[in-house]
């Protein structure tokens, strides 16, 4: 018997020797031919994008060290004059009229905060209409919600509140319905706030008279404050990303070319101007983005201030934040494939403004800063450490991502000492922007898939509050088939990947980048387990 496992022993030790030496074979005849030049043309396209990104953001950089410089103010720019504080006890019709827009779907832990916001609106209450367009399919938060309008059009608060009896279009055919009410005709203005979105007082008083003495300003855009951005350190790493985006992009955008992408909420659109655009589209996910670029083509302004913030909610589990990421990353791509040609051909704006919005709003920032990321940093980079034949210069792997990544983290100062984990975190995600990027390019798959961002709130608002139902917060069993749910097996296999590399560099290469092919292989893990950052479960 024994003789027996051990000549079993044996014949499977011999087996596997067998294919080993066979895919050694294997490599030797492909790798002169085939995998070197590929790898190399490879390693030149990721350069060459990599300079193109580089150029990209060393120059808003620049642009944005001269508008602190000068003090460049949007109240400067632009003809600028507080509304009078006395008509507003009159309800003076010297205040425009403001249609106030709040979208939502079963937002059972937020409906009240955005609703009790957007009421608390300082302006005449006759010159301002506040429209929740609720396309909930959970009764119960219908009934939540309807009642949570009723109490405030008690206390005399013009509110209206409106279903539909289907979600076609999704955000964008709410927000198209809720524009074809009789009472909106007498509006100017409309401002949007998604149901997590929470304006201060003044916000109305602070963007309404840009458009007052500016009439060729179609939207004024608010940046975002994140009331959770402390929750755990996934939420710190959105953070960075988004301060960059709104700090940078969007200000640079606004103060050189009067053009950048609406953000969705948090903004005040000239109704004139939505309908010179065409209206709401939904003919990709990102309809707010569709909207300001065809604003654009009409001629109309935007103003980015950064002075005005509103308070939002960040996605704090991974299956939440990997779905927005999918949606802004393959809404973009599908957008450009969809207007490049309508932008080319446009005859109302200016050919640098043209060039702005193809090759450095869309092409560089929604496509090339996705596939490099990814490609360079995670495919190219740890396979050409398995490939002695293939230079890499250091140029493109030191010099240009550090300089990219401290002109990142300047904008979040107090998180400095997290770039490293922001650094890995971003290169797992831009595999998902990536592939969402290419769906989008390609119009396959899942290229209108949408889906609602979960929101949680403010677990101690939400318990201070007797009329919201709380859910038991008793611990519920998980079940084998929920916790192999939330393992993602393209991550892991990635890690298992870069883990190789970081082995094979460590004991064989000669480029010595195996401590970042470890700490990225410790990224793809983690995520792939279903833990970001402070052990937040992918729920």
């Amino acid at each position: 018997m024994e003789r027996e496992e051990l000549e079993t022993l044996v014949f499977q030790s011999i087996t596997l020797n067998g294919i080993f030496d066979h895919v050694l074979i294997f490599w030797g005849l492909i790798k002169a031919p085939f995998v070197v030049p590929l790898l190399r043309l490879m390693v030149n396209i990721c350069l060459v994008m990599s300079v193109m990104l580089f150029v990209e953001r060393v120059y808003m950089g620049i642009v944005k060290l001269f508008i602190k410089l000068l003090r460049r103010k949007p109240e400067k720019i632009y003809k600028w004059e507080a509304m009078q504080a006395e008509d507003l006890e009159s309800g003076s019709l010297a205040y425009p009229m403001v249609l106030v827009q709040i979208p939502m779907y079963n937002e059972r832990e937020v409906y009240q905060f955005s609703i009790g916001a957007a009421c608390g609106l300082s302006w005449p209450s006759d010159r301002i209409i506040v429209q929740v367009l609720d396309d909930s399919t959970d009764l119960a938060i219908k009934d939540l919600v309807e009642v949570e309008c009723m109490k405030w059009a008690s206390k005399g608060i013009n509110i209206k509140y409106e279903i539909r009896d289907n979600r076609n279009g999704y955000k964008a055919g709410a927000l198209k319905q809720g524009l074809k009410h009789s009472y909106v005709s007498q509006c100017d203005f409309v401002a949007i706030f998604d149901a997590d979105f929470q304006p201060e007082p003044d916000f109305l008083m602070r963007t309404i008279p840009f458009f007052v003495h500016n009439p060729d300003i179609g939207l004024v855009q608010a940046r975002w404050k994140f009331d959770n951005a402390d929750e755990c350190l996934m939420t710190r790493m959105q953070e960075m990303s988004l301060n960059y985006h709104f700090i940078v992009e969007q200000e640079v955008g606004s103060q050189t070319y009067a053009f950048f992408g609406f953000n969705g909420t948090a903004g005040v659109w000239r109704i004139k101007t939505l309908i010179d655009a065409g209206g709401w589209k939904d003919r990709t996910t990102v309809e707010d983005m569709d909207l300001a670029v065809r604003a654009t083509l009409q001629g109309w302004k935007f103003v980015f201030v950064d002075d005005i913030r509103v308070k939002s909610e960040l996605p704090s589990t991974f299956k939440a934040f990997r779905y927005q990421q999918h949606r802004w990353s393959c809404g973009p791509a599908n957008l450009f494939k969809k207007m490049a040609a309508e932008i080319a051909t446009n005859k109302k704006v200016n050919l640098w403004k043209k060039l702005y919005v193809l090759y450095s709003f869309f092409f560089v920032r929604k496509i090339v800063a996705h596939i490099v990321t990814f490609t360079f940093y995670c495919v190219v980079l740890p396979l050409s450490c398995l490939v002695a034949e293939v230079d890499v210069p250091i140029w493109g792997v030191v010099y240009i991502p550090t300089t990219i990544t401290i002109l990142n983290a300047v904008g979040t100062p107090r998180s400095l000492h997290l770039v490293v984990f922001w650094v890995v975190f971003e290169n797992v995600m831009a595999m998902h922007r990536t592939k969402g990027t290419i769906i989008g390019l390609l119009e396959i798959g899942r290229v209108n898939e949408w889906v609602v961002t979960e929101k949680l709130g403010d677990a101690s608002k939400t318990k201070a509050s007797s009329s919201v139902p709380v859910l038991s917060n008793a611990p519920a069993k998980k079940s084998s088939s929920a916790i192999w749910g939330r393992l993602n097996g393209l991550e892991i296999s990635f890690g298992v990947f870069m883990l190789f590399c970081a082995w094979y560099d460590f004991n064989f290469g000669r480029y010595h980048y195996y401590i970042y092919l470890f700490l990225q292989s410790i990224a793809f893990f983690v995520v792939g387990v279903g833990y970001v950052g402070t052990l937040v479960p992918n729920k």
